[in-house]
């Protein structure tokens, strides 16, 4: 829905709002919130609420510190789960104190990949994410354990899944704050579920990431269990991922579709697919940027690890599914729900641009199954592998011009620093592993 600045009052006086929360997302994908009372919304709506960005991963230094939250008035909702003193949220750009866009915004970088497609003669990236959670039991002080609440497997039902009321109670809230949910259903993996919602544009698709994060965390809570977005929360079961559907418009066509191309798709969708092939390897530590990330990125539990394409094998990270018309799209498998969304939209986009500007070539369709194939079979079909840990997929990140273009250099530095810091954070920590490997046998 569009709101005025007189609508939100309106609402908010009508349900009793006491609270706002003007949201914003880090650099890593976190969400922030500054909490304002109902009598600070005026000023608030008039762009004039300040924050301190030093205190923000990825932000500004102390000595720059002053930024302002400018609220996007259609991201206004009112939180189902509060029945007293209730709490409305508006999610917010950030800006400079000169009134420009502050470079190293998430949701603007991802505006900026937007203009460039506009100007390109494309009004819309449609965006339909697919993110998977686990949920876990927690202990009597409320901290999660790693029992899992159930053991069903895909699409179980009760008894086996025993987190069907709590899926069930997210899918009410989602659709009571204008999510138009078209599946939920358990997941293959013990105690790993997905939720599927109606793909919007690619900023209202990111916000609802965001947002849906929020409302799963926050119900699974109720329900006494821990909901995680870890990528690969156990070992020797399914990770978690969050493929993205996504096509581009313009006006109300779809231009990936082409009824006389064989597969239905268009040249234009062919280039798209060509420029996040070739970008791919520089894209992940974008799209799957935690250690963890790449413990899911291995054979044998379902998620893609190597460069390919299909329009029906899903063992390549990209397919094609069979709808076709307006519903034309390509699905990105490797993506997992600890990206940035705002972040890892940007780079899809910027990349997919790219292979349209230069159309660059589509290499064939892989139609076999990739994680049977040898080493030596793989190579002769020209499929490379995605980075095995997140230091290869940093050093990839700084080869791409695309890439870090798309980023710019604010978030690109700050980001590559972030990243910097936990890889070498991980590499010297002596993990459990390595004790009951060694600690005997040396």
């Amino acid at each position: 829905m569009s709101y005025t600045k007189e609508d939100i009052k309106k609402i908010a006086e009508e349900q009793n709002v006491r609270f706002i929360r003007l949201q914003f997302t880090d650099l890593l994908g976190t969400i922030k919130n500054v909490e304002i009372p109902m009598s600070q919304l005026d000023k608030a709506l008039d762009n004039k609420m300040m924050f301190d960005g030093s205190s923000i991963e990825g932000y500004v230094r102390i000595e720059e510190s002053d930024m302002y939250l400018y609220p996007d008035l259609d991201t206004w909702v009112v939180f189902p789960w509060v029945a007293q003193d209730r709490v409305a949220r508006l999610i917010c750009d950030i800006y400079m104190p000169d009134g420009t866009p502050f470079a190293g915004d998430p949701r603007g970088i991802l505006k900026r990949a937007l203009k460039e497609a506009e100007e390109m003669g494309y009004t819309a990236m449609n965006v339909g994410p697919e993110p998977e959670f686990f949920l876990f039991k927690t202990d009597e002080r409320g901290e999660p354990t790693l029992e899992l609440n159930d053991q069903g497997g895909y699409f179980d039902l009760a008894p086996m899944d025993l987190g069907e009321n709590c899926r069930r109670e997210i899918v009410l809230t989602l659709e009571e704050m204008g999510f138009e949910i078209e599946a939920s259903h358990h997941e293959v993996a013990p105690g790993q579920h997905e939720i599927d919602f109606k793909y919007a544009d690619a900023i209202k698709a990111a916000d609802q990431i965001q947002t849906f994060k929020l409302v799963v965390k926050t119900i699974a809570r109720e329900h006494g269990l821990h909901a995680t977005f870890m990528p690969k929360p156990l070992f020797g079961v399914n990770g978690s991922g969050m493929h993205c559907h996504q096509s581009l418009f313009q006006g109300s066509t779809n231009v990936f579709y082409d009824e006389s191309d064989k597969l239905g798709l268009s040249a234009t969708a062919r280039y798209y697919m060509a420029g996040i092939l070739e970008h791919a390897r520089a894209m992940a530590a974008i799209t799957n940027p935690t250690i963890n990330s790449y413990k899911r990125l291995v054979p044998g539990y379902e998620a893609p690890c190597y460069v390919a394409w299909s329009a029906s094998n899903r063992s390549p990270m990209i397919r094609i599914p069979a709808s076709r018309g307006l519903s034309t799209r390509v699905e990105v498998r490797n993506p997992d729900p600890a990206a940035n969304p705002y972040l890892a939209l940007a780079v899809m986009l910027k990349a997919g641009l790219d292979g349209i500007k230069n159309k660059t070539t589509l290499p064939a369709p892989t139609d076999r199954n990739i994680y049977i194939m040898t080493e030596e079979e793989r190579i002769e079909s020209g499929v490379p592998s995605l980075p095995v840990d997140l230091k290869e997929a940093l050093d990839e990140l700084l080869r791409s011009d695309v890439i870090c273009s798309a980023l710019g250099e604010h978030a690109l530095a700050h980001f590559y620093e972030l990243k910097e810091i936990e890889w070498d954070m991980y590499k010297t920590q002596v993990h459990q592993w390595e004790r009951d490997q060694y600690l005997t046998l040396y």
